[in-house]
This record gives structure tokens, C-alpha cells and sequence, in this order.
């Protein structure tokens, strides 16, 4: 028999297995990406209203908070219309290595947005990136476009994250998510124009509709909800490393459902490798240093746990 914490850690291989699978998702429905995120977040607000309803949270929160979760839905849209795009455009092999980029992002955004100095090894890791992105170009030529929409998607999932680290410590990941999702609607509904709006912008092959039902409720909601509670029993380094299995998991998932339009030139998959051992090296050298420096690497709860992991 499994104990709690062997649950738990299941559990959170499971709900990364889902985000993996996003991706082949947006690869297997036929909309167009804006109006496939505009889909993704309309059905899911509905997913993540009821949950807040269920529970008995309160959505009351200040005027000029309101203002910040809207422009955090606005940077969410985008990511994911970005990221959408480039699975379009390319493949999701291509997207979601470019993807896993979005922690060095950070590590780079992050001294400026909380004004600390710059640590050396982020800055080597980041010329480390920049190899396995040059290895990826030289031999991905055709997929310039999706690569180049891919590290837009990882920028913006970084800015999105430094937006979402200040809201969490106050206010339950479900109320935000309810907001920003709301938020990436209306902002996406005034981009495409009323007149988007017909039946014939409703009708969907009933493949799509069953995708997309997926996507938002499986991969959005309940992945978003059971991350969170998952979070209270597991320690915030286990989580890391275990997120970083993401884009593994969905380039493998693309091979077995999508065939060979996600088989690769043997270089690409040795950029990518450089990328997401980067990515985890950088993870474990800020967890030591958070030791040293006495940080708790306790369980989280659920203010304090972050939304935007796995965002994809």
C-alpha cells in the first residue's frame, strides 16, 4: 500500500503528465489558436467559478487588485496564444523545448523585478541556454517562426509567474485563476471584435468541442485545483523537479499520438537536453542556496502556493 506522501507524489507526476499533454491538444484541434484560447478560457472559468462556489470562497478583493489580476488574464491570453501559435506553426517537440526556457527567464526578470543583485551562475546558465538554442536553430531552420513564438510564450509565462508570485500570499490561486481567466476572456473577446461572434464561430466539429472540454476542465481547472492541494503535502524543490518532466513527457506523448510529423533531427533533441538540464540545474542551485540562507522547504498551503505552475 502507498502512504500519503507516495499519493501525493503520484498524483503531481499525474497532473504534470496532463500538462505534457496540452500541447498535443492544441496540435489535435482544428481552431485557429486565438479563438481556441478564448474557448480554453471561457469553459474553464465556468470549471473554476463552480469550484469557488462549491468551496464557499469569497471573490471579494480590492478595486486596484481586480486591476492587477486583469492585467495578469491579459499576459496569460497572450502566453497561450503564443504558445497555441507555435504548436500551429511547428510541432510541439519544437514549442515545448522552447517552452522549458521560461525558468532562466525568470531567473533573468527576477533581480530586476524585486531589485536583488544578479547571481553569477544564472548568468553562465543562461549562456548554457543560449548553446542549446543555437543547436536547436542550426539544424530547425523551418521551424524559425514557432521557435520564435515559443520564447515569446516563455517570456510572457515568466512575466505572468513574477505577476502571480505577489498575489499568492494573499489570496487562494482559485479566486486569481477565476479572475485571470475572466480577464484573458474579456480582453481576447474586444481584440477579435463583436462581429467574431456568430453562430458560425460556434460551430465546432464535435471533435474540437470534446478537446476542448478536455483542455479547459481537465488540463486547465482540475489540474490547476489538484496542483494546489497536492502542494500542501509536498515540498516546493520535489515540485520543481518534478514540473521540469513536463515538456519530457509531452514530446513523448506527440511521438506516440502524433506520429512523425514530431520526429526530429538528432540535434535538436541534444539542444533540448541542454535546456531542460540547465533548467534543473538552475532549480537546484537556488535550492541550496535557499538553505543556506535558513529558507523553509516545507509543504505549501493554499494561499501561499503558486497557480501558474505547469501553465501551459
Amino acid at each position: 500500500m502507498l502512504n500519503n506522501n507516495q499519493k501525493n507524489y503520484l498524483h503531481l507526476h499525474f497532473i504534470v503528465f496532463i500538462w505534457g499533454f496540452t500541447a498535443v491538444l492544441g496540435a489535435l484541434i482544428s481552431v485557429e489558436a486565438i479563438p481556441l484560447v478564448w474557448y480554453r478560457m471561457f469553459i474553464a472559468t465556468f470549471f473554476v467559478g463552480g469550484y469557488i462556489w462549491y468551496s464557499g470562497f469569497s471573490l471579494r478583493v480590492p478595486g486596484k487588485t481586480v486591476l492587477a489580476f486583469i492585467l495578469a488574464g491579459i499576459v496569460l491570453a497572450l502566453h497561450w496564444v503564443a504558445f497555441f501559435k507555435a504548436v500551429k506553426v511547428s510541432n510541439v517537440s519544437v514549442t515545448l523545448a522552447m517552452i522549458s526556457t521560461g525558468a532562466l527567464f525568470t531567473s533573468i526578470l527576477e533581480p530586476i523585478w524585486y531589485k536583488r543583485k544578479v547571481i553569477w551562475h544564472e548568468i553562465v546558465l543562461g549562456l548554457v541556454v543560449i548553446l542549446g538554442l543555437y543547436l536547436i536553430f542550426k539544424v530547425e531552420s523551418s521551424y524559425i517562426e514557432g521557435i520564435v513564438l515559443a520564447l515569446i510564450a516563455a517570456l510572457l509565462s515568466s512575466v505572468f509567474s513574477l505577476l502571480n508570485g505577489r498575489f499568492v500570499r494573499q489570496y487562494r490561486p482559485s479566486v486569481i485563476s477565476f479572475y485571470e481567466l475572466l480577464s484573458g476572456v474579456g480582453f481576447l473577446s474586444l481584440f477579435m471584435g463583436g462581429e467574431v461572434f456568430t453562430g458560425e464561430f460556434f460551430r465546432l466539429a464535435s471533435r474540437d468541442w470534446l478537446y476542448l472540454f478536455v483542455l479547459a476542465s481537465v488540463c486547465t481547472a482540475y489540474a490547476l485545483i489538484s496542483s494546489v492541494k497536492v502542494m500542501k503535502y509536498i515540498s516546493p524543490y520535489t515540485v520543481m523537479l518534478t514540473i521540469n518532466m513536463e515538456p519530457v513527457y509531452g514530446i513523448l506523448l506527440a511521438f506516440m499520438v502524433l506520429g512523425d510529423s514530431e520526429k526530429m533531427n538528432p540535434q535538436f533533441y541534444i539542444g533540448a537536453v541542454v535546456i531542460l538540464a540547465t533548467v534543473l540545474a538552475n532549480g537546484i542551485l537556488k535550492h541550496r542556496e535557499g538553505i543556506k540562507k535558513g529558507k523553509a522547504d516545507g509543504p505549501g498551503n493554499d494561499v501561499g502556493a503558486s497557480p501558474d505552475v505547469g501553465m501551459c
